[in-house]
């Protein structure tokens, strides 16, 4: 078999490379502002004010250029595709709130959206803060119907309205053995309670 010798020396690994995307860079404007268009008027646009759809288009906004702006023909009132939106009226870009939407849904901390965002974090603060105070108006009420199910719910009740019944001893029967509370570690049974 020769002298054909391996060298097993481990080698130096490649210096680590530091990726650093700054995902503001990824984003397209006409992307942004073509998908609140899309989410709030689906197909067709309607009046902020009077919810007509007899609205023609009023050229572009000029320190934002694919923000479209609208008038109605019905109120002739004057509106854009942010107007009564909780995005009108800041000067961060469109797409910062996006990015600052999609950084809260993936839970980060409003430390951690400041710096992917490149922002100030007090400025995040503020972001965030509008961004869930708007999403819990618009949040829609829950109404329930049909047959609904939930797990039982034991609430222990003080003596107030009834001190008689917490001064009688609970039998032996009613007492349940628990594990993790010492020797003498006891619970009591309790009924389940509901109310709607």
């Amino acid at each position: 078999m020769g002298g054909n010798k391996v060298s097993l020396q481990k080698s130096q690994p490649p210096p680590q490379a530091m990726l650093n995307i700054n995902l503001s860079h990824l984003i397209d404007d006409a992307k942004c502002y073509e998908s609140v268009r899309q989410i709030r008027w689906g197909g067709s646009v309607c009046c902020a004010k009077c919810n007509s759809v007899k609205v023609i288009k009023r050229g572009k906004d000029e320190t934002q250029p694919e923000r479209q702006r609208y008038q109605c023909k019905t109120c002739n009132a004057h509106f854009d595709d942010l107007t009564d939106t909780i995005f009108a009226g800041h000067h961060q870009p469109l797409k910062m709130w996006l990015l600052c939407l999609y950084l809260m849904g993936l839970n980060l901390s409003n430390q951690q959206i400041a710096k992917e965002l490149e922002l100030d974090k007090d400025v995040v603060q503020d972001m965030t803060t509008q961004l869930r105070e708007g999403i819990e108006q618009r949040k829609p009420t829950v109404e329930l119907s049909g047959i609904v199910e939930c797990d039982e719910v034991y609430v222990t009740v003080g003596h107030k309205g009834n001190p008689e019944a917490v001064k009688k001893r609970v039998g032996r029967g009613d007492v349940i053995g628990s594990k993790g509370f010492g020797a003498g570690g006891r619970l009591r049974k309790k009924s389940p309670l509901f109310s709607v």
